[in-house]
């Protein structure tokens, strides 16, 4: 009984590590995917990561907004960087990914 209890014990504790570690989405990765063909070039007016001057005037709008745009879409940006299949959290991940060097 002791055994089982054990493996029972060492089986949850696996499947909440698990449920945690797929809860904090990779922003990097997401960023390669979806945001850097126009993040990195600039195309269609988008700010470049890593630019400060281009990135102050929407930071100045806060986070919220930051991430309302993201999601929604906003000017020539469309909705989620036209990758609809990304979820909320993951289009934060990817814009905290991309503000880094500049905050």
């Amino acid at each position: 009984m002791k055994k089982l209890t054990v493996a029972l014990l060492a089986g949850a504790a696996t499947l909440t590590f698990a449920a945690t570690a797929q809860a904090e989405p990779d922003g990097e990765a997401i960023y390669n995917q979806a945001c850097m063909a126009c993040h990195m070039t600039g195309a269609a007016g988008a700010p470049i990561k890593g630019d400060a001057d281009a990135w102050a005037p929407r930071l100045e709008k806060g986070m919220d907004v930051m991430y309302k745009h993201s999601i929604e879409g906003f000017q020539a940006m469309p909705a989620r960087g036209g990758h609809m299949n990304l979820s909320d959290e993951e289009v934060k991940a990817a814009v905290d990914f991309m503000l880094e060097p500049v905050l």
